[in-house]
């Protein structure tokens, strides 16, 4: 079993302003120790303490472990004055091994009803009318324990526990509505003679009276005695601040402060940097969310929508704008785009394309002479990053060659097909010429095979 190892060294420790005075160090210190130094308990490997001062020393867990040593020591030029503490572990840390090692056996204790606390020196604090029980654990196969006390106020019920579960490793001592003269040391045995001990100090000790938290802290408060708690909880929405719980404390004192309920609130959003990122709406509280836009010819990066969550952090990260541009328009073959008449038509072709179009802005096409527009002479940049209509298309076509002077066309269209005849119907008193001549065609480039043939007078004919 590996021993605690623990000792003192001198040190100088300011005492006062007028000068300094040997205090002692204590090392070592094993994590199931616990000291307490002027009212404050702590769990620490080493401890330094001015000339003079003391300190109370007792095993973490009461009963579980046996403490070896003084429980008080005292700072005398910087010695100390007590036996260096320790703490050997039990029959239940051991695994009740008592048969072939020395261990010492466990108590436990028990409160069916009234309260107790721990006192830093390792005694149990039972509060006045309390029923308690101290559990000797030991392997009844192994004989019988003994319990004796230092109190000569009354004699105590000892024996094996009654429960089927309990009875074969659990011997008892009873005390019935513990009193003052109750108080003492009270010590188990084993046949073997290993023993532990508990030092009971019945003390009526009372906390200051808690009033019932106010919304929005929600709380459970036992009472104000000594061992007594309350527990502390805050609705959804809300943190809590400081310990869930106090226990009255052997000093008549609380172990910790109220809590208090804090507004669960997320880190504030700030826009300043997207000037184009608009709130529609904002609540960095619990449950609250922000909801994001952007202004017209923006598009949103990101979440519209963030919440914020229990933890006090957004579900996301705060969006961005980006400007919305459609893709460079095609240019149609035999076509143009209005803007770049001052440049070569192929030349324009590329160029358009590589230029930003943002959203609302506005395309114009136009053919070359002898082609035909099909589709929309103009199309939009739109808020969804597209443009408002494909590209128009140019076909070659010839166009409407006018009715000659006293005659008509027909058909009478404006654009015609390749392909496409016409012929001419004169107005009363005119003819066309009477040699045959071929129909007006229209041909692949676009152009009339032959202007429309006149109408003359028949005096002329």
């Amino acid at each position: 079993m590996r021993k605690n190892s623990l000792f003192i060294s001198n040190s100088n420790f300011l005492t006062d302003t007028e000068g300094f005075e040997r205090g002692c160090k204590l090392e070592g210190l094993h994590p199931l120790l616990i000291v307490t130094y002027k009212n404050i308990t702590i769990s620490v490997d080493k401890i330094s303490v001015p000339h003079g001062e003391r300190v109370t020393v007792r095993c973490r867990e009461l009963g579980k472990y046996k403490l070896i040593g003084d429980s008080l020591l005292h700072c005398r030029n910087a010695s100390w004055n007590g036996k260096l503490p320790s703490c050997a572990p039990t029959t239940a840390i051991s695994n009740y091994t008592g048969e072939t090692e020395d261990v010492p056996p466990t108590i436990v204790f028990g409160l069916p009803t009234g309260s107790a606390a721990v006192e830093p020196s390792g005694a149990l604090a039972v509060f006045p009318g309390s029923i308690l029980h101290l559990e000797c654990l030991f392997a009844r196969k192994l004989g019988n324990p003994e319990w004796t006390w230092t109190s000569t106020f009354r004699q105590y019920l000892t024996g094996w526990a009654i429960a089927a579960r309990e009875r074969d490793w659990k011997y008892r001592l009873s005390i019935y509505y513990a009193k003052a003269q109750d108080s003492g040391v009270y010590t188990c045995s084993t046949p073997r003679g290993l023993s532990n001990s508990i030092r009971v100090h019945v003390v009526d000790v009372q906390c200051p009276v808690l009033t019932p938290p106010e919304p929005p802290l929600l709380g459970k408060i036992e009472g104000a005695r000594m061992g007594h708690g309350a527990v502390f909880e805050c609705p959804i929405g809300y943190r809590l601040e400081g310990a869930t719980g106090i226990t009255c404390q052997y000093n008549g004192k609380w172990s910790a402060d109220i809590p208090r309920c804090e507004t669960i609130k997320c880190p504030p959003l700030d826009t300043v940097d997207d000037t184009w990122l608009q709130l529609l709406e904002y609540n960095n509280t619990f449950d609250g969310k922000a909801v994001f836009a952007c202004m017209w010819g923006h598009k949103l990066l990101g979440s519209q929508t963030i919440e914020c969550k229990g933890d006090g952090s957004w579900s996301g990260d705060m969006p961005n704008c980006a400007e919305i541009t459609c893709p460079g328009p095609s240019v149609p073959k035999s076509g143009r785009i209005i803007e770049q008449t001052h440049r070569h038509h192929n030349s324009g072709r590329r160029q358009y394309r590589n230029r930003v179009h943002k959203v609302g802005a506005l395309v114009r096409y136009a053919c070359l002479p002898g082609h035909q527009l099909l589709g929309e002479a103009s199309i939009i940049c739109t808020e969804n990053g597209t443009w408002s209509h494909m590209s128009p298309v140019c076909k070659v076509r010839c166009p409407y060659p006018g009715d000659p002077p006293h005659g008509r066309i027909a058909p009478l269209k404006f654009w015609y097909k390749p392909g496409d005849n016409i012929q001419v119907t004169c107005s009363p008193g005119y003819v066309t010429p009477l040699e045959p001549v071929r129909r007006p065609t229209c041909r692949e480039n676009g152009i009339w095979s032959a202007p429309p043939p006149p109408c003359r007078s028949y005096k002329d004919v």
